[in-house]
């Protein structure tokens, strides 16, 4: 059979899928059938698809203006600034299309702060193996895998990578030219290996002790998906700079750089800009989410949700440890570590109609719609569950064959 040929560039190993519209924390196909949406758009669709309240508010700005630029006020952009920094530890927000985008701002931010102290040789930023940060060439620097980096000329410089989680080897990397820390409190293209709550205070204590900036990328562990707003309040600790996008736009395009004001303090007129970030439709969709995420209650209902979910997969590992090695992860940010190549339980998954996101060390991405009730979670456990008893049968007549 002939590979099917396509206008696009061939960078994606898509499922063969095609879904026409969403409901809740469901996808339908152009035939009809009907799927559990456990992948959130990869951690975006924070409050589910066709949510009515961010729906109208996209209608009714999209009758009003679509696009500005950053040459005028944008009142929504300044409002949701607002909402942002008062929820936060921030004090100053640049709005970009991408998480990719908040990254690099974030980067620039870092270094810019150390230049206008006097010192430009500090641009150098200490990241984590397993990180991800995004595909522009500063952020596979950043992330420092070969398999993102591969092809594409010399890696950025100032990124110096120390292992995940080990401390004196983050302590020997540090030097005087060193600017910054960068870590995601959760990695989520790196398997859903959760930072401790200790590891973060400590990362805290040595960017004070040593005068640099701690950077975190909470694109996709942030707006609501562990539970908290942001998965760093869960140790107590606050960054200088944070990078967000995902959840924050509900699955319209955008993210945000947060950085205290001391942090912001290089970033004057002229070092930075945008031509898109921060629009008038981002910002409607964006101020819509937050109404949701800071409803009264919401927050609560994503923990309880979670905890319905994270005993359900518990149990699921211990019913089948030929299938499944390990849960991981927080809230509703939650990676099944597979002892079967993971392709192979996430087609299984497929084939029960609930959908997951592939990711490193072996592990399918859980990130349904923080708006998922406990009947949906159970559902999608039962799917799951099917899947697993599949395999299992499978492996289990393969062996008495043997």
């Amino acid at each position: 059979m002939a590979e099917k040929t396509t206008p696009l560039f061939n960078t994606f190993s898509r499922a063969p899928l095609r879904f026409e519209r969403g409901e809740g924390v469901w996808l339908f196909t152009e035939s009809g059938d009907r799927y559990l949406d456990f992948a959130g758009g990869v951690a975006v669709t924070s409050c589910g698809h066709s949510h009515p309240h961010l729906v109208e508010a996209l209608k009714a700005q999209a009758e009003k203006v679509w696009h500005l630029s950053n040459l005028y006020e944008i009142p929504e952009q300044e409002r949701l600034a607002a909402r942002l920094t008062e929820a936060t530890f921030a004090d100053k927000v640049f709005f970009t299309n991408s998480g990719a985008e908040a990254l690099e701002c974030a980067i620039k931010t870092a270094r810019r702060y150390h230049y206008a102290k006097g010192h430009p040789d500090k641009f150098h930023i200490i990241t984590f193996e397993g990180a991800f940060h995004g595909r522009t060439l500063g952020t596979i620097a950043a992330g420092g895998q070969a398999k993102y980096m591969e092809g594409f000329g010399p890696k950025a410089p100032g990124f110096d990578q120390v292992p995940f989680g080990d401390m004196e080897a983050l302590k020997a990397a540090i030097t005087e030219n060193t600017a910054a820390l960068l870590i995601e409190p959760i990695q989520g293209e790196g398997g859903i290996r959760t930072v401790s709550n200790d590891y973060l205070r400590d990362l805290r204590a040595l960017c004070d002790a040593h005068g640099l900036l701690l950077i975190l990328d909470e694109v996709q562990s942030g707006v609501g998906r562990t539970g908290k707003l942001f998965a760093h309040e869960w140790a107590g600790v606050t960054p200088d700079i944070m990078a967000i996008a995902k959840g924050i736009g509900g699955g319209f395009p955008f993210g945000a750089c947060l950085a205290t004001e001391e942090a912001a303090s290089g970033m004057v007129p002229g070092v930075h800009g945008t031509t898109y970030g921060g629009n008038p439709l981002a910002m409607a969709v964006g101020n819509a989410v937050l109404d949701v995420v800071l409803a009264e209650g919401f927050l609560t209902h994503v923990r309880d949700v979670a905890l319905v979910f994270r005993q359900g997969l518990a149990s699921l590992k211990d019913r089948f440890p030929d299938v499944i090695e390990e849960i991981r992860g927080e809230g509703l940010m939650l990676g099944i570590k597979a002892v079967v190549p993971s392709a192979e339980l996430l087609g299984a998954m497929r084939a029960e109609h609930v959908l997951g996101v592939p990711a490193g060390d072996n592990v399918i991405r859980l990130l349904p719609p923080l708006t998922v009730t406990a009947e949906e979670a159970r559902e999608g456990l039962k799917r799951i569950e099917q899947a697993a008893e599949a395999i299992s049968a499978h492996n289990a007549t393969k062996a008495a064959q043997a």
